[in-house]
C-alpha cells in the first residue's frame, strides 16, 4: 500500500492552546502559521488549525462496541507500542477521556486500541491501533 498522507482543516476557538495540546502533548510539529491558523506535522499528515467564533459542542454520537463515539471526529492509527506510549502521554498530562484508552472488538475482526478525547476547542480526536495492521480495513 502506497503512502500518500492528507490535510485536514479544523475549526478551534483558542490557538496558543491547541498549539499547547498538539505540540507539547501530541508530539506535533508546525509548519506554516498566521495570525488566525496553524498547520501541524500530524503524524505525517497535515492538519490545519482555523480559529473561530465558539461553536455549538451538542455534536451527536453513535453506539460502537458499547460506547458512545462522537459522529464527528478525527485522529491517526500508530503502531501499537506508539499507540501505548501515547496513551500514557495523555494520562501523565491529565486529558479527560471520552472514551478511556481501550481495546475494541476484542477477539474479533478489527480488533484495535482506541482512546478519545477533545481538543481546547471541542473537536474529538481519536487515536487507534491494531496489532495486525493488516485488519484496519478486514470486514
Amino acid at each position: 500500500m502506497q503512502y500518500t498522507p492528507f490535510h485536514l482543516a479544523f475549526a478551534v476557538t483558542d490557538l496558543e492552546a491547541t498549539r499547547h495540546l498538539f505540540c507539547d502533548v501530541l508530539g506535533c510539529t508546525t509548519g506554516r502559521t498566521a495570525e488566525r491558523w496553524i498547520d501541524f506535522n500530524f503524524f505525517g499528515h497535515q492538519v490545519s488549525a482555523h480559529l473561530v467564533a465558539a461553536e455549538d459542542d451538542a455534536a451527536p454520537t453513535n453506539p460502537v462496541d458499547g460506547e458512545q463515539v462522537p459522529a464527528r471526529h478525527f485522529g491517526a492509527v500508530l503502531e501499537w507500542q506508539q499507540w501505548h506510549e501515547l496513551a500514557d502521554r495523555l494520562r501523565a498530562a491529565d486529558i479527560k477521556f471520552l472514551i478511556e484508552p481501550t481495546i475494541r472488538f476484542e477477539g474479533q475482526v478489527g480488533e484495535q486500541a482506541t482512546l478519545f478525547f477533545k481538543d481546547p476547542s471541542g473537536n474529538a480526536l481519536e487515536f487507534k491501533s491494531f496489532k495486525d495492521p493488516e485488519q484496519m480495513f478486514a470486514t
